[in-house]
C-alpha cells in the first residue's frame, strides 16, 4: 500500500512538509498545495519558496498546478522539470472552492468536457514529464463521471487520483464508491482514491471493499491524526495519538512559523488553523480547545496548549 498526503491549500507547505517528514513516517508522495501560473510567470515567490529541492529534501514531492489554459501548464511544467529537476505534475480538477471553480478551474473545469478533452490534447503533445490528475467525479450529478472517465482513458495519465464527490458537495454527503467503482475497472490508467479516510476502521471497510486498490490519498485525515499513515501500514488495530508525539510536532512547526511569519496575530491564526483539524483527536477537551482558539497572545496559547498536551495518548 502506497500513501499519499493531500494538499490543502494554505495548511501543508513545505514548514508543514518538512515538520512532519521529521517526525512520522508512512507516506509515500506529498502533493503540494496548488501553483496557480498566469500570463506574466509559471511560478511566484512564494510558490518557488515551496518546491524548491531544498526545501523538500528527504520528500517525494509533487506540484501541483491549478490552471484550465494547457499553454500555461506547460509553461509551468517545464520550469518544474528544467530548473528544479521535477519528474512529475499533477493537475487539480478537484478543488471545489467557489472562487476557483467559478473561474472554470479546479473541480469547475469538469463542467467544460470538451474544452478538457483539447486540453490534454495540448498537454500530451508536448510535454515531457509525467501528469498525474486529482480530481472529483463530476460538478452537479454523479453519473457525467462515466463520460470524464472515457476522456482521462484517452490519455496516458501517471495516475488519476479520485475523490469521488461531485463540486457541489464540498465536504458534504459521502463519498461515492459506486462511481469510485467504475473507475476500478474502466479506467487504463493507475487508480488511487481519496476521501473521508479518517481511522484505521474507515480504511479497513474500503480495502474491503476495493482490495485491489493499492493507494489512498489522506488529507484532512492526517490533520487530524498525523499518526494515521502509520498505524495503516502497520496493520495496528486502532490508532489513538500519542501526546507526547504529537507534542513534538507542534512545537517544531510553531518554531517553523515564529521564524518566517512576523507578528504575533500571523502566528497565533497559523497555529489556530492546526488545532481545527488535531483537535478532533481530543475528545472531552473541547472547553481547553475553545480557550486555544480564543487566545489572544501568545503566552496565552503556549500555556493553553501545554495543558493540553502534558501527557498520554488520545483515543482517535
Amino acid at each position: 500500500m502506497e500513501i499519499y498526503f493531500a494538499p490543502l491549500e494554505g495548511i501543508t507547505g513545505y514548514l508543514y512538509r518538512s515538520a512532519y517528514r521529521d517526525n512520522f513516517s508512512g507516506v509515500n508522495k506529498y502533493f503540494t498545495p496548488f501553483l496557480s501560473p498566469n500570463q506574466n510567470r509559471a511560478l511566484g515567490p512564494k510558490e518557488i519558496k515551496d518546491i524548491l529541492p531544498e526545501n523538500n529534501k528527504g520528500m517525494h514531492v509533487v506540484p501541483q498546478v491549478l490552471t484550465n489554459r494547457a499553454e500555461l501548464f506547460l509553461q509551468a511544467a517545464r520550469e518544474l522539470e528544467e530548473k528544479y529537476g521535477y519528474e512529475e505534475v499533477n493537475l487539480n480538477l478537484g478543488c471545489p472552492s467557489r472562487t476557483v471553480a467559478s473561474k472554470g478551474k479546479g473541480a469547475g473545469f469538469l463542467a467544460d468536457t470538451e474544452a478538457l478533452d483539447v486540453f490534454f490534447q495540448e498537454v500530451f503533445g508536448k510535454i515531457r514529464i509525467k501528469v498525474s490528475v486529482k480530481t472529483r467525479i463530476g460538478v452537479d450529478e454523479p453519473e457525467g463521471f462515466l463520460h470524464l472517465l472515457e476522456i482521462f482513458n484517452r490519455y496516458p495519465l501517471h495516475e488519476l487520483i479520485i475523490h469521488p464527490r461531485v463540486l457541489k458537495d464540498y465536504y458534504d454527503n459521502t463519498p461515492n464508491w459506486e462511481m469510485f467503482g467504475e473507475a476500478v475497472h474502466k479506467s487504463r490508467n493507475p487508480v488511487c482514491y481519496n476521501g473521508d479516510i479518517f481511522t484505521v476502521e474507515d480504511y479497513r471497510r474500503f480495502r474491503q471493499a476495493f482490495p485491489e486498490t493499492e493507494k489512498i490519498m489522506l488529507g484532512r485525515g492526517l490533520l487530524r491524526n498525523p499518526m494515521l499513515a502509520e498505524a495503516l501500514k502497520e496493520g495496528a488495530p486502532v490508532c489513538g495519538v500519542d501526546r507526547n508525539r504529537l507534542k513534538a510536532f507542534h512545537d517544531r512547526l510553531y518554531m517553523d512559523y515564529k521564524e518566517v511569519m512576523s507578528g504575533e496575530k500571523n502566528v497565533l491564526f497559523k497555529m489556530k488553523e492546526f488545532w481545527v483539524y488535531a483537535g478532533c483527536s481530543f475528545p472531552g477537551e473541547e472547553k481547553q480547545l475553545k480557550k486555544i482558539k480564543k487566545a489572544s497572545k501568545l503566552l496565552d496559547y503556549d500555556k493553553l496548549v501545554g495543558e493540553l498536551l502534558e501527557g498520554g495518548t488520545s483515543n482517535a
